[in-house]
């Protein structure tokens, strides 16, 4: 019986490790090609790890919890095939799109953990081993960052795990236990009556008296909160808005969208014509492009569009057209359609959700006006597109002024006033304005 390594797959070109949540097969459980064999998460995605093979598990060399570099071999899997011995790189299916990650990449030189936001705590907690510290996973880290424990008291937590490692039963022992926090005591949050008062660590959902609910935020969610906050302590947020005139694309798509469809398979949203103009405007407005380390402003060469999508779960997910500048309308509408649909469906990779430089979020999907958008970190600024209305308007003509009905919606643009001052991001949302009502109503498809 031949013995074959299954390896730790790469995730994308900033993944450089990943952490295992959990073993779905077990030692001297069989498995079937295809069948998943244990679930991992970076800062990016949450995937599960299909067998390449049909065969027994006949050793797991990691446990839940341990974060483990991308190519280490984490089982060992025995199967009838009349084989040498060999190592099995598959690729992880079934992606679960996380947050993006706030931090640039880094050369992958060593293994090291990455930090999907900054710690508010006075001692940032290290993603790798150091001299004198343990190593400690993602999902510890954010459960310290969580609960304000600085890196000295993280150290002295014990650890069950594989060479003393703290696991995220560590955690909860500790935090269910009194003890001190930055030199000060720390107190579990309880119901304020009655005998069935817990805290709120102790269990994903508690019922309060019968009528308040305390639900514990999943992973995704709690990467969201920590990015959302963040942004708004590092960037002086500031948003402008304009009203634009949305009559003629209005016009255009309901005269050719079926003719779209029935020609290219794909439906034509408003979406690829906002990113349209939004990338043209930043051909003209390089100096939005950006984002800012330290002192210093990082200008951006290529043009990377986040699309702000909501998931099926009710999280939030920023899949990233990649050089849009590069794409013609039909390009974009086609890349729009399959990662929207993919980011729904939870199969997007960790490379699609990464390198955006501008971000554009559609509140009027729910019937919103206008939106006061937050900063995608690390970028400078986000647009907002509200709902298009019939709206009474006035229309000027070269024989007099006189009302009609217009398509009208208002755009916003949240930006960074570090960087981002009220006369560009002004005059930047303006020229977005100007592209959109002077779309070309002729152009063929």
């Amino acid at each position: 019986m031949a013995k074959l390594e299954l390896v730790m797959p790469k995730m994308g070109e900033s993944i450089i490790e990943a952490t295992i949540l959990n073993w779905v097969k077990q030692v001297g459980d069989t498995v079937e090609e295809d069948e998943t064999i244990l679930e991992i998460a970076t800062d990016k995605v949450d995937s599960e790890i299909p067998s390449p093979v049909a065969g027994t598990i006949s050793k797991i060399l990691f446990q839940v919890d341990d974060v483990v570099p991308v190519g280490e071999v984490i089982a060992i899997i025995e199967t009838d095939q009349d084989v040498k011995t060999t190592t099995i790189n598959t690729e992880a299916k079934g992606a679960s799109a996380e947050a993006e990650s706030v931090s640039d990449p880094e050369p992958a030189s060593t293994p090291k953990t990455i930090v999907s936001a900054p710690t508010a705590s006075p001692q940032a907690i290290p993603a790798a081993k150091t001299e004198g510290r343990r190593f400690y996973s993602p999902l510890v880290r954010n459960m310290a960052k969580q609960n304000g424990i600085t890196l000295d008291v993280l150290d002295t937590i014990p650890g069950s795990g594989a060479n003393g490692r703290v696991t995220k039963h560590d955690m909860q022992l500790f935090l269910d236990s009194p003890h001190t926090s930055n030199g000060k005591s720390k107190i579990m949050v309880q119901a304020p009556t009655t005998s069935s008062q817990t805290s709120i660590s102790s269990s994903p959902t508690k019922s309060l008296n019968g009528e308040n609910e305390i639900i514990e935020m999943d992973r995704m969610r709690r990467l969201i909160s920590d990015h959302m906050v963040m942004s708004k302590q590092t960037s002086p947020h500031v948003t402008s808005f304009v009203e634009v005139d949305m009559s003629t694309i209005v016009s255009w798509r309901n005269r050719i969208k079926v003719q779209f469809q029935e020609k290219y398979g794909e439906k034509i949203t408003y979406t690829p014509i906002f990113i349209q103009a939004v990338v043209k405007a930043l051909q003209d407005f390089p100096m939005v492009n950006v984002s800012v380390d330290g002192y210093k402003i990082i200008k951006k060469n290529r043009i990377n569009i986040g699309m702000a999508t909501a998931m099926n779960s009710g999280n939030l997910i920023v899949p990233v057209i990649k050089n849009a500048d590069q794409l013609s309308l039909l390009g974009l509408t086609k890349q729009v359609n399959d990662l929207a649909f993919r980011a729904r469906d939870n199969k997007l990779k960790a490379d699609e959700v990464q390198d955006g430089t501008f971000t554009l979020t559609n509140v009027g999907t729910f019937g919103n006006v206008m939106g006061t958008p937050i900063i995608n970190q690390p970028q400078a600024a986000i647009m907002s597109v509200g709902i298009i209305q019939k709206k009474p308007a006035v229309i000027e003509t070269d024989k007099g002024d006189f009302v009609g009905i217009k398509h009208l919606m208002f755009i916003s643009l949240s930006y960074d006033h570090r960087v981002v001052d009220g006369m560009l991001g002004g005059s930047f949302l303006k020229r977005v304005s100007d592209y959109l009502e002077a779309f070309d109503a002729t152009q063929t498809i």
